[in-house]
């Protein structure tokens, strides 16, 4: 069981975090490309990076790394599709993982805590 949902996990950290970047490189051009990085970067990734968090605190011990995964798969979409190397995706990366890690964390107590 914790093997499918680690692959389904995979999977929607793959389409939001690799998915989404190239069809924004690829189908929105000029300005509005430039609008729907903003959108990805501010929103969409960061409320993933939480929920995916989340969810990874229901069981820390098995789906500790889905947080990790997704900030990893995050720099991989943005290097290819932006800038090879850029640091400034280093700090964004940085950032979706703490959110996962922390809401993970956050997540796992309250768990713990309704358990008692």
């Amino acid at each position: 069981m914790i093997k499918k949902t680690m692959i389904c996990w995979i999977g929607i950290s793959a389409v939001i975090m690799l998915v989404l970047p190239w069809a924004a490189v690829t189908f929105v051009k000029a300005d509005g490309g430039m609008a729907v990085c903003f959108l990805l970067f501010f929103a969409v990734n960061p409320i993933y990076s939480l929920i995916i968090g989340a969810f990874a605190g229901k069981d820390r011990k098995h789906l500790w790394s889905l947080p990790v995964i997704s900030a990893v798969l995050f720099l991989t979409g943005v290097w290819i599709f932006f800038d090879m190397g850029e640091t400034a995706f280093i700090r964004y990366g940085l950032a979706y993982l703490a959110l996962g890690i922390a809401a993970m964390v956050i997540s796992s107590l309250i768990r713990r805590k309704a358990q008692r």
